[in-house]
This record gives structure tokens, C-alpha cells and sequence, in this order.
């Protein structure tokens, strides 16, 4: 079973009313996930459930209905999704220009030169492994060029087919004059670089003025991602479209998606608990909710990879690398009742209650039942309990 701790006590003294009393508020709250079941430190002094005169000035809270949540938090890694090395083109020759680490590139620019002439990037999933010219086979690969051709500007009335024409060449031949390549209307192997989509330069593994050859570039997406070694005992807690919170460097948290869940496990991964940066609660602060609770995987046990996709990609800047805390929702309660935990009292025989205050100001016992705890909230049942009635809680 999870433990959830909630923060150390806090006692509240209120002034003294008809008869004195002392509340110690939030003790240490065990909640077990399998049920909803918690034990509390709440030092109250004798009081019955007969009405009884209030202060002047009286704190409330409203009973609400709402759904509570628990969350599991996992340690991850930002950073991007895919990977890809580039290979230099046959044929060899001299490298003339490099990009940077970090820099990005879209369709139709240079990814490296070789002897002064740019092989630029196409998007595609076919890689270019033949010459493609008029009187070639028909195949996706053409599909593929002429779709680029038209994005570029080249050949805009070009048909959306997989056969290489005459106005396919035509148009090959003005791009590459455009680049500075000799003017041919044929594309070779190794004179485009074809990947999914734009990307991200994450490694230049050649040397400037070095001959062409081996693997140039290492490349990723440009789409942020976090992956998440999840413990495979913990699987439960991940399914693919389900809402997650990620804690970035500095406290600022971003609301995410799971994007999908791995289905191979591997030894090795870290399972370790997330830190101190944990959901935002109801008081609206940061740190780690009484609603969450930290994972227990073994640092040597398996794990799945769980990637995960952020609702507002530009809120996690340029880092790349970073680490991350993911809570996953363990455990939902919904459309239950709930109080503030400050708002329970313990009874002198046992029990707990809340103080329904009644609109002369008197205020009344009524014995409540507990259930989970989130968010400095407690599920709450018993008779005479309905969304919107007011109970006291400590005056702060």
C-alpha cells in the first residue's frame, strides 16, 4: 500500500467560546490507496453534537463536490523525440560546410556541403536509394519528390502521382539551379538527405575540410519529449492519452500527455522517486502534495519507456537533457464530497465530525466518515452533508 504523509501539525488556537478547545490540525495522515481509510492526531475537549453559540467572527468553508486525485511521481528526461545519423553521400569528397549543434533545419535547406556544392533536406519516410529521371519506375519515392517540389515552390502544377514526367525533371532541374548544382533534371543518391520532417542538429561527427565519409550528423525531431522509465510494476499507472503534470527545472510545472507506453522492458533504468517539485495543490504552491505519493521501483528493476508530450512545448525553452518529475494519477474518487482537512475534528469517543454552521451562527456536530485525501482535501460522507454547506474551519 501507498503512504501519503501529509505536512508536520500545525495547531490553530481559537478565542475561547462557550466552552475552550484547542484543534491540532493536519497531524500525520496514512492513506492507504486500496481504500479510503486515514487516521489523524485531532485534539478536540469535550464537546456534544447539541448546537452551540459562535464567535463573532466565524471561519467557513463550503462543502464541495469535486473529484480528488492522488498522484505517483517518477523521475524522467527531457528532451526531443526521434533520432537519426546522417551518412555521407557516395562518392566522397570534400566537406566545405558543417551546421551546428542545436541548430534546426527545414525542408528545402542545405544539411552539409560537400565540394561547395548543398545537399539539402526533403521530407519523406522513403530514403533516396535510386536515380530518379525520366523513364524510372514509378514508386513512392517519386511521390515523395514531387510533393517536395511543390511545397518548394517547384512545379506547382506538378500531379500528385508516383511517376517521374518530363515537367518532374523540369523542375528538378530549376531547383538545383536555384542551388547552385550543376543542372541536370536527374537526383542521385546522396544529393538529398530525406527525413520524416524539420530537425535538430544533436551531434556533427565530421570535421570540416575532411573527407566526406562515414556518419556526418546525428539529427532529432525538433518535438519536445519526456521519457519516463516507468517500473513495471507500476505499468497501471500509464495508458496512452492520459493527462500528466511535468515539474521542469526551476518549479515551474507544464501539463502533458502520454504519448505512448513501451511494450519491451529493460534493466538498468532508473525507477527512483520524483523530487520536491511535485503537482500544484489547492493552496496553489508548489512542493510535494499530501495527494502524492513518491514510486518505489527498484533502481535495478525493469522499466518501460513512457514518452510523453508537452501541452505547451515553448514553456520548457531549450532545454535539452533536463531532469524532470512526472506525477501520474494513481488514484481518482469522483464527484465526492469533500472539506478542507482542517475542517475535521476528532471525537471525544471516537470518530470525526465537522461543525455545521447554521445561519443564526450556532453551530452543530456532524459525524463524517472519511475517505481519500488530496490536495488538502478529504473525502467526506455522512448524514446531513450536501455541496454548499458551510462548516468551520480554524481562522487563520
Amino acid at each position: 500500500m501507498t503512504e501519503v504523509e501529509t505536512p508536520p501539525v500545525t495547531v490553530v488556537e481559537e478565542e475561547e467560546r462557550h466552552r475552550g478547545r484547542r484543534i491540532a490540525v493536519g497531524a500525520l495522515v496514512l492513506v492507504l490507496c486500496c481504500g479510503a481509510t486515514a487516521g489523524g492526531v485531532l485534539a478536540w475537549r469535550g464537546r456534544s453534537a447539541a448546537p452551540a453559540a459562535a464567535p463573532a467572527h466565524l471561519v467557513t468553508a463550503p462543502v464541495t463536490r469535486a473529484d480528488l486525485r492522488q498522484y505517483q511521481q517518477i523521475d524522467g528526461t527531457l528532451g526531443y523525440a526521434d533520432s537519426y545519423d546522417v551518412p555521407a553521400a557516395p562518392g566522397g569528397g570534400t566537406l566545405t560546410w558543417l551546421p551546428s549543434v542545436g541548430d534546426r533545419i527545414s525542408e528545402g535547406s542545405r544539411v552539409y556541403e560537400v565540394d561547395g556544392l548543398p545537399v539539402p533536406l526533403v521530407y519523406g519516410s522513403v530514403p533516396l536509394w535510386r536515380t530518379l529521371e525520366v523513364g524510372v519506375d514509378d514508386g513512392p519515392d517519386v511521390r515523395e519528390l514531387k510533393r517536395a517540389l511543390r511545397a518548394l515552390g517547384y512545379g506547382p502544377d506538378l500531379a500528385d502521382d508516383d511517376h517521374y514526367s518530363q515537367a518532374t525533371a523540369d523542375a528538378v532541374g530549376q531547383w538545383q539551379s536555384d542551388l547552385g548544382r550543376p543542372q541536370t533534371g536527374t537526383l542521385a543518391p546522396g544529393q538529398v538527405v530525406v527525413e520524416p520532417g524539420q530537425v535538430r542538429v544533436t551531434g556533427v561527427r565530421a570535421v570540416l575540410g575532411a573527407p566526406a565519409t562515414g556518419v556526418l550528423l546525428s539529427l532529432s525531431s525538433t518535438r519536445r519529449l519526456v521519457t519516463v522509465p516507468l517500473p513495471v510494476d507500476q505499468q497501471q499507472l500509464a495508458r496512452a492519452g492520459a493527462a500528466v503534470t511535468v515539474a521542469l527545472p526551476g518549479g515551474a510545472t507544464v501539463t502533458g500527455h502520454i504519448a505512448d507506453v513501451g511494450t519491451v522492458a529493460s534493466t538498468g533504468g532508473s525507477g527512483a522517486a520524483g523530487g520536491a517539485n511535485g503537482p500544484t495543490g489547492a493552496s496553489g504552491s508548489g512542493g510535494t502534495d499530501p495527494g502524492s505519493t513518491a514510486a518505489s521501483g527498484s533502481v535495478q528493476g525493469a522499466t518501460l519507456p513512457v514518452h510523453i508530450t508537452l501541452d505547451q512545448p515553448n514553456a520548457a525553452g531549450s532545454l535539452d537533457g533536463a531532469p524532470v518529475t512526472v506525477s501520474f494519477t494513481s488514484e481518482v474518487h469522483t464527484g465526492v464530497l469533500t472539506v478542507p482537512v482542517s475542517a475535521l475534528l476528532a471525537l471525544a469517543g471516537g470518530g470525526y465530525a465537522v461543525e455545521r454552521v447554521g445561519s443564526g451562527g450556532t453551530t452543530t456536530l456532524l459525524p463524517v466518515t472519511l475517505g481519500m485525501f488530496a490536495q488538502g482535501r478529504v473525502e467526506v460522507s455522512g448524514p446531513g452533508l450536501t455541496p454548499g454547506l458551510p462548516v468551520e474551519v480554524p481562522s487563520s
